[in-house]
């Protein structure tokens, strides 16, 4: 940049965000879950493709499955031909004279059942297609579940940074006037400014790091505008009552699913072992004698060498790949559901305990150390000490309360079906 700085620009742009932002929150409303959950499209734990590109592509494959099903059900075209015989040759075969004109329709005759098993590879592709798609869907979901949750505690820990810059520029003005009147030594005063200017710094690198969380939740409805103000609170996930690792849930649908396609496209590729023939009739005329005959012809290819043993042995490899998938697919499942289970029932007992018992505590001691302090019973040191006390309570609840939310919107995530 020419005028300015990089620099300078983002600590004049945090500046203004952080001016802006009680002013902006009177005027503009603050997003709830369930209005991000409707912006990118989601209703229930489906996403509408017109509304998000993001699930764009796995409904456009899916409906390119579908119509793969249809083509599939095609028979061969027949094929006509026609052939013109003893044409401008040499002695009684010169001119047209001795001219025999074949015209023929050919049909080709699908054996070993490839017509049914090309229709069951189609089905097979286009229910794993519409499976995926609606794990998309799924994806799409948690996803906005977990940026929001992300977004809202950013936004608690600005209103933390804030809380503590109004308490350390409180905490200097009593230090420079207790300096003044000779309670405190200098450097009493030299601490306490000093621990003003490192909460302002956090104070920016939290308005940073909020700004980020929202424009990260606003690019999943491709929001190009000014970012969405969340709400201090944290939004009530609820997760499912049961989560079990059955072939109901969608992920392990969808390896069972893959297992599938590929025992489909085993036998699809075992009926191309047959040969096909082609079966013609048509009628030849003789010019010479104006004369006319029928005909009947097949042709049948010989399977000496090429036998689609290659591709058969392929898709068997294929079949094992994925019987394989299945089964990690599974065990994930399980890890996976043990591991937000925990998750979620350890981050809400810290929420309970934090917020009922730890929280409250700190907030006393706090209270009655900065009444001690006014009175000049107590350093500033013991004020800083109980502040900071205090603060590591509350981003540890905020902590908690965001591992709570994220291991709740997990939990929707794997119960999906």
């Amino acid at each position: 940049m020419s005028a300015i700085s990089w620099r300078d620009a983002l600590t004049a742009g945090l500046s203004l965000v952080a001016i802006a932002t009680p002013v902006a929150a009177q005027e503009q409303e603050l997003l709830t879950l369930e209005d991000a959950l409707s912006r990118t499209g989601v209703v229930g734990e489906t996403a509408d493709p017109e509304l998000n590109p993001r699930i764009v592509g796995p409904r456009a494959e899916a409906e390119a499955a579908q119509a793969l099903v249809g083509q599939a059900r095609l028979r061969p075209n027949p094929e006509v031909s026609l052939e013109v015989e003893n044409i401008a040759g040499s002695g009684a075969f010169s001119g047209l004279s001795a001219t025999e004109y074949t015209l023929a329709v050919g049909q080709q005759l699908e054996l070993g059942g490839k017509r049914g098993a090309r229709v069951e590879a189609a089905r097979a592709q286009a229910q794993l297609a519409g499976l995926r798609a609606d794990l998309a869907d799924v994806e799409l979901s948690f996803l906005v579940r977990e940026r929001y949750v992300a977004a809202v505690a950013a936004a608690s820990r600005v209103a933390l940074a804030r809380d503590v810059v109004e308490r350390n520029e409180e905490l200097a003005r009593i230090a420079g006037v207790l300096v003044e009147v000779g309670r405190e030594p200098p450097l009493r005063a030299l601490r306490a400014e000093a621990a003003l200017a490192e909460a302002r710094a956090e104070l920016q690198a939290a308005q940073a790091a909020s700004l980020a969380a929202c424009t990260a939740l606003a690019s999943l409805w491709s929001d190009q505008e000014a970012p969405p103000l969340v709400p201090t609170d944290f939004p009530e996930i609820v997760p499912p009552g049961i989560v079990m690792a059955s072939a109901t849930g969608l992920q392990l649908q969808v390896a069972r699913a893959e297992s599938t396609a590929a025992a489909a496209e085993i036998d699809r590729e075992r009926s191309l072992r047959i040969p096909d023939p082609v079966v013609s009739a048509g009628v030849r005329r003789f010019e010479e004698s104006n004369d006319s005959a029928f005909l009947v012809g097949v042709s049948i290819p010989l399977p000496f060498r090429n036998r689609n043993q290659g591709n058969i042995a392929a898709a068997e490899a294929r079949l094992r790949a994925a019987n394989a998938r299945e089964a990690v697919a599974l065990a994930d499942f399980e890890q996976s559901i043990t591991r937000a289970r925990a998750e979620y029932l350890a981050a809400e007992a810290r929420v309970e305990t934090l917020s009922t018992t730890s929280l409250p505590q700190a907030e006393e001691a706090l209270r009655l150390v900065r009444i001690g302090y006014r009175n000049g019973r107590f350093p500033l040191i013991e004020v800083l000490s109980a502040a900071e006390a205090r603060d590591a309570i509350r981003e540890a609840l905020i902590a908690a309360q965001q591992d709570r939310g994220q291991a709740a919107a997990e939990l929707i995530r794997l119960a999906a079906q």
